[in-house]
């Protein structure tokens, strides 16, 4: 866990329990990590880092200082920053909240600590955390909307979020790169419809992870177009 990757992802952390962030600050210390910062709340982060960037904040869900999580995610990106949620399983309303927010990944706090420091890396590379927590969270939330995607829709969203080109992508399902095109604009609209815009390719495979099209691609359903 000490190799020069791990090196290389700056890291800092928000948490109002004292002795979860000298835990923390302990564990990505000695794996390697640049710990950059301790605070108990997003202001003091903010202040702490005084213009200095992390790769990722792991950030506690539920802080005492009556500020939300959306606020809080939200802040902590303007930094620049990757948030990764640590948080008690059982709070799935909050974790939603955050998941909506933009953050890139939730683990709970009964992790392991090598679980924790794999999901930080993960994070910190730019990538989307896909694990359990994040399905329970969506799938127990019944107010979650998901976007109403038709059969090719979702075949698209696999394709383009998965990493392919948008022009291979249409060469795969043996249609033009302006139909593709067309595909995708419609996606983005039906997720700006529901509350849950992705402007970006990140944006819409985390849209992708949400709704279950990745990692696997459900093509059961009827085409909707």
């Amino acid at each position: 866990m000490a190799g020069s990757e791990s090196r290389q992802h700056r890291v800092a952390v928000v948490d109002d329990h004292e002795s979860v962030r000298l835990g923390l600050q302990a564990a990505f210390t000695n794996a390697g990590f640049d710990f950059v910062l301790a605070a108990a709340t997003v202001p003091e982060l903010v202040e702490g880092l005084a213009g200095r960037e992390v790769d990722v904040v792991v950030l506690d869900l539920s802080l005492g200082d009556g500020s939300s999580v959306t606020e809080n995610v939200k802040n902590v990106q303007t930094l620049g920053s990757a948030v990764l949620v640590h948080s008690i399983a059982d709070r799935v309303a909050l974790v939603r909240e955050a998941l909506a927010a933009g953050a890139a990944g939730v683990i709970p706090k009964a992790s392991s600590t090598r679980t924790v420091i794999q999901a930080a890396e993960t994070v910190a590379r730019g990538e989307v955390l896909n694990n359990l927590e994040w399905a329970s969270a969506i799938d127990a939330d019944r107010d979650f909307a998901k976007a109403q995607l038709g059969r090719r829709e979702r075949e698209i969203l696999h394709l383009y979020a998965s990493g392919l080109p948008l022009k291979l992508a249409a060469q795969q399902l043996g249609i033009g790169y302006a139909t593709a095109r067309e595909y995708l604009d419609r996606i983005r609209q039906k997720y700006v419809e529901v509350g849950r815009p992705a402007p970006t390719k990140v944006d819409l495979l985390r849209r992708a992870v949400e709704d279950g099209i990745l990692p696997g691609l459900d093509t059961d359903d009827d085409d909707t177009d």
